[in-house]
Order: structure tokens, then C-alpha cells, then sequence
């Protein structure tokens, strides 16, 4: 049974990811430390009774197509209507659109509780609140006045196109097509693949945000645009008129989420209306809709990462409870009776540490990136380094959670052993929900040349540059405290900073040079890389401020351990970095 750890990640925001020096500042409003933890406990409370319950019915029955109609698991459209009752949906929306105008990173910790009870269903969210994001940045007035408040509340949901059958991450392929008419709406004629939650009967309406190309459009990404497309026409007094010309016409059966309903989706055919064609509104200018598209997906990446970090959470959460009720074999220093909880065993321990570790530092580093998505829109005096901070963090948070998500999920069946493989535990879901999060929004290798050669290479490096001196000053501060619960962490950190500094000089300079196919061979080894520093980092910046507050070591305890036992991992890192392209280039013959 998950129950939402709120303490812990009302803790995160506070002293880790920045969000109790904001408010200190002024920089969030009135928000106020007890509302934050209102807000946190009142939806760890939603999370963990009243979603999580209907989590494995999700997964066990799914959801299905049945006389054209998509039908949710039992209990789910309710529990949606629940959820938008409960105005979730609207936490950082502007109140001019019924919003509540709070911080990315409070939404974010809500996101992972959604997620950590059940992903299949934390994904519907997270694709309104995208829709809403790129509506208020590139719609019209008219389209904001007809549709923001709405998809502000949940009523109606929202959701993403990109991929067809033939085009996957290479979106400037897709064949879809948009045909102008006289009245300035568009009619849409093509196939999409993979839209989650691409129809069902939980919300009143479905505005799907859909990338299109027009006939005299240029090749390739170029001659991209995005079009905003209702299941229900919508009046100019808002009511909903007729069925729009596009249907689910199958989903995919997939390895998890099966609650939620991925779609083959049909535009344009002629099945309903008068006239073939979905009706459709353009979003932004014609031609330049990946741009408008980004909106959603940059934030859509961070939504992913928290998904590991939810999936992690649980996965840790599951573990850990077996561990200490399932007893096998005696554990070394044993003196009672019996058998031994398998949790007193090194290497049981050893794995849920790691597990415990990944989890709080991927949590960290997705906090931190909604922190300066926060600040880049509230700290004007810094707003472009909190620009350059978000892009830089983004691709990490998205790869490096998603990867801890699965990696976490995996050792969380080890360590109930047999058990772990059968269903009736539901460790086994978890890592089956979680294998998707590396997969969609840009996948983790995509994500890694993003890091490598648009992020890292900001304003030429400088801003990573400033970056690992602040890393440093979080070292130095573990040191100046000489605390012996920290062990060898200072030292640990320097040396995994100093590799990354390194991995950033050499990539920086093969890229200078042209020599880019060396540095995007060792893209993911870096990409990895620089998430274990953070994690140790924040690890220690969260071990230190429990020191300022007077609280008990757990924290440094677990900051020592990641130290010490996972990040030696960066010296092997680097070296695969530096050495590995020219290996990787000869090998490709075993290949052919």
C-alpha cells in the first residue's frame, strides 16, 4: 500500500530544491510554509485513498474499445471527476482562467503523488496541464476565451499528437495534413499513433493539440504546424455542438499503464460531420508549430522524470515493507531464535539503500528544475540564469529519473525474490509502468545529445561551469561541518565533481573542434554522470540542512552511503566518455 511520503517531499522543496528561500524572499507571493504543507498532505491523502486503491484494477481489466467508444476501468471516470472536483487540475493555472496561480514546483509534488498511486492514470494531468500551457503562450484570444477554463478546471482533458506510424522521434516526417478554408478553420486529414489518453468518457470534451503539415509547407520540421482539435465543437457561447471528424479507431496493447487508453487515432475520414475532414484552429503561426508544440513537451519531459521518481517511491515504499516482514535464512551477528527479516541481510540492505538513494536524489534534481522554471518567470534580476538552469536540468530530470525509476522497479522484485516476479505483489507493475518513462517524450538517448549539444553548451559552457562551483561550495560545506556521519562523502563529492568537469571540458572541446560524433558517443555515459553528482550533492545539501534543524542523521547516514558506494561510478563514466567514441566507431562492423 503507497502512502504519499509528504514530510519527505515537503522537506525536498524547502531545503533542497530552493522553494523555502523563495518564499522567505517574497518570490512566491504569500505563500506560506503551512499552506504548502496543506496543499502536500491533503493530496498525499487523495493519492494514497482514494487513487492508489483503484490502481491494480487499472491495471488488471484496462481500458478497451467497445462499440467505438473508449471505456475506462471500473471506477475511473469517477475517480477523474473526483480529482477535477478536488481542483487539482488548476494548481498553477493564472486565476483569470480559474486557476490557482501556485509554483511549478508544488505541482510537480503533487504530480509524483498522482503518479506513485497510479501512473496509467497521473498521465491524463499531465497532458491537460501541457495543452494549457501551450494555449496560454500561442492561442488566439477567441481559442483562450472559448477553451482555457475549461481544460483549467479538467473538465475537458487535453492531449498530445506527434507520432505516426512511419515518423517516431523524427517529427519532421509526419504526413498528416491540414487544408485551409475560408472561414479561417482548418479541415485535418492523416493517422496518429501512441496518444495517450486519445478519447474516453471521463471529461465532457477532448481538445487534442495536433502537429500537421499544410500543402505548401517546406520540408522537414520547418513546415510544422500545430492545430488545436475538439472531440465536441464548441459554440461562441461556449456549449458543445457537434461530433468533430476523427475517432479512436484501435488502442495498443502494451507492456504497462494499461489503464490508460493509448490511441490509434483517425482524422478526417468522413465518419462523422457532413463534410470529411476534422475541423481545426491553428496554434501560433502556420509553419511554426514545433516551436508552439515545445511548450508542451519541455514541460511534458519534467512530468515524465517525476513519473520515475513516483515509480521509484512506491517500488522503495514496497520493498522496504517486505523486507522487514519476510524472514529467511540468519543474518550475520544474529543471536535470537529463527529466522532473520531479509532486510537484516548486507546485501537486502545494500539494495533498498541504492533503491532509497536513486529515489530522493532523482526527486532533488526534478524539484530543483521546477525551481528555476519557478524563477525564471519571478526572479527578474536572474532570469536568464534561471533560464539557462532550467534547460540545462530539464534533459537530466527527464533521463536520469526515468532511468532510476526502472532501476529501482527492478531491484524492488529482486528483493522479494520469486514473489517479485508473480502479479498478486504488484512489484512486478511497477516496473512494467515504469520501462515507458525512458521511452516517450524524447527518448533518454535523445535527451542525452540534447545535453550534450544544446545545453551543455550555453553560453560555451560557462553556465555548467558555474554550476559545479556551486556543487563545489555544497562539498565544502560537508567538510567545514566534520561530522563523522558523513565518512568520506567531501571527498567522494570533489572527486565526482572534478570527473565532471572534466567530462564537460572534453566534450565542450570535441564539439569545438567538429568532432561531434565523438561527443555524442559518450552523451549517455555523461548524462549519467552529471545525475550522480547531483544526487550525491543533493544528497548532502539535505544531510546538512537537517544538521541546521537539529534532526536526527537519517539523512546524512543515506548521503554517506550513496558517496561511498555509487559514486565511484563516475571515474568509469568519464573514462568511457574520453576512450570509448573511437572503440565505438571500430566496433560498428559486429554490427553489419
Amino acid at each position: 500500500m503507497y502512502k504519499a511520503p509528504v514530510e519527505e517531499i515537503a522537506f525536498t522543496l524547502k531545503h533542497v530544491a530552493g522553494m523555502g528561500q523563495a518564499m522567505e524572499e517574497g518570490r512566491l507571493g504569500d505563500l506560506s510554509g503551512d499552506v504548502v504543507d496543506a496543499i502536500l498532505t491533503e493530496a498525499g491523502r487523495f493519492a494514497s485513498d482514494v487513487m492508489e486503491p483503484l490502481a491494480e484494477i487499472g491495471d488488471r481489466h484496462g481500458a478497451k474499445l467497445v462499440d467505438g467508444k473508449v471505456v475506462l476501468p471500473a471506477g475511473w471516470e469517477q475517480l477523474y471527476r473526483d480529482w477535477v472536483a478536488g481542483g487539482w487540475n488548476g494548481l498553477t493555472a493564472p486565476e483569470e482562467f480559474g486557476g490557482q496561480g501556485l509554483p511549478h514546483m508544488l505541482n510537480i509534488a503533487t504530480l509524483e503523488m498522482w503518479n506513485s498511486a497510479s501512473m496509467a492514470f497521473g498521465l491524463a494531468p499531465t497532458l491537460t496541464m501541457g495543452a494549457v500551457e501551450a494555449l496560454l503562450a500561442h492561442g488566439s484570444e477567441d481559442l483562450k476565451r472559448k477553451y482555457l477554463a475549461k481544460l483549467v478546471s479538467g473538465e475537458w482533458a487535453g492531449t498530445m499528437n506527434l507520432t505516426e506510424p512511419h515518423a517516431g522521434s523524427d517529427v519532421g516526417a509526419l504526413r498528416t495534413r491540414a487544408e485551409r478554408r475560408d472561414d479561417g478553420t482548418y479541415r485535418l486529414f492523416g493517422q496518429k499513433i501512441f496518444i495517450t489518453w486519445g478519447d474516453h468518457e471521463a471529461a465532457e470534451n477532448i481538445v487534442h493539440f495536433v502537429l500537421a503539415r499544410l500543402p505548401d509547407a517546406p520540408a522537414g520540421t520547418r513546415g510544422i504546424s500545430l492545430f488545436l482539435v475538439p472531440k465536441f465543437l464548441v459554440g461562441d457561447d461556449g456549449a458543445l455542438g457537434a461530433r468533430n471528424d476523427y475517432f479512436a479507431h484501435s488502442l495498443e496493447h502494451k507492456l504497462g499503464i494499461q489503464g490508460s487508453p493509448t490511441c490509434t487515432m483517425i482524422y478526417g475520414d468522413g465518419k462523422y460531420g457532413t463534410e470529411k475532414g476534422a475541423v481545426a484552429w491553428l496554434i501560433g503561426e502556420e509553419n511554426k508549430g514545433l516551436a508552439c508544440m515545445f511548450t508542451m513537451m519541455n514541460n511534458a519531459r519534467l512530468a515524465v522524470g517525476i513519473q520515475g521518481v513516483a515509480i521509484a517511491e512506491a517500488a522503495t515504499q514496497k520493498a522496504i515493507a517486505y523486507a522487514k516482514e519476510r524472514t529467511q535464512g540468519r543474518a550475520p551477528g544474529t543471536t535470537t531464535a529463527g529466522m532473520s527479516p531479509i532486510i537484516e541481510h548486507p546485501d537486502v540492505a545494500r539494495m533498498l539503500l541504492t533503491m532509497k538513494a536513486l529515489t530522493q536524489g532523482s526527486r532533488a534534481i526534478c524539484y530543483a528544475c521546477a525551481e528555476a522554471i519557478d524563477m525564471s518567470h519571478r526572479d527578474e534580476r536572474r532570469a536568464q540564469y534561471w533560464q539557462e538552469r532550467a534547460a540545462l536540468l530539464t534533459p537530466i530530470a527527464k533521463s536520469f529519473s526515468t532511468d532510476a525509476g526502472v532501476d529501482v522497479a527492478s531491484l524492488g522484485i529482486q528483493v522479494h525474490g520469486g514473489m517479485g516476479f508473480i502479479e498478486e505483489t504488484g512489484a512486478a507493475r511497477l516496473l512494467r509502468d515504469a520501462r515507458i518513462a525512458p521511452i516517450y517524450e524524447g527518448t533518454n538517448g535523445i535527451q542525452a545529445i540534447d545535453l550534450v549539444t544544446r545545453k551543455l553548451t550555453i553560453t560555451n559552457g560557462d553556465h555548467v561551469r558555474g554550476f559545479t562551483h556551486e556543487l563545489r561550495e555544497i562539498a565544502d560545506a560537508v567538510a567545514r561541518s566534520n561530522l563523522d556521519g558523513f565518512g568520506e562523502t567531501a571527498e567522494r563529492l570533489y572527486a565526482a565533481i572534478t570527473d565532471l568537469e572534466a567530462a564537460s571540458e572534453w566534450l565542450l572541446v570535441r564539439q569545438a573542434e567538429g568532432r561531434i560524433t565523438e561527443a555524442l558517443a559518450g552523451a549517455t555515459s555523461y548524462q549519467r554522470l552529471f545525475g550522480l553528482v547531483l544526487t550525491g550533492c543533493y544528497l548532502a545539501k539535505g544531510g546538512l540542512a537537517d544538521v541546521a534543524d537539529g534532526e536526527e542523521e537519517k539523512r546524512i547516514a543515506l548521503c554517506r552511503f550513496a558517496a561511498e558506494n555509487m559514486l565511484a561510478e563516475t571515474t568509469a563514466l568519464t573514462d568511457r566518455i574520453v576512450a570509448g567514441a573511437s572503440s565505438l566507431e571500430a566496433a560498428r562492423i559486429a554490427l553489419a
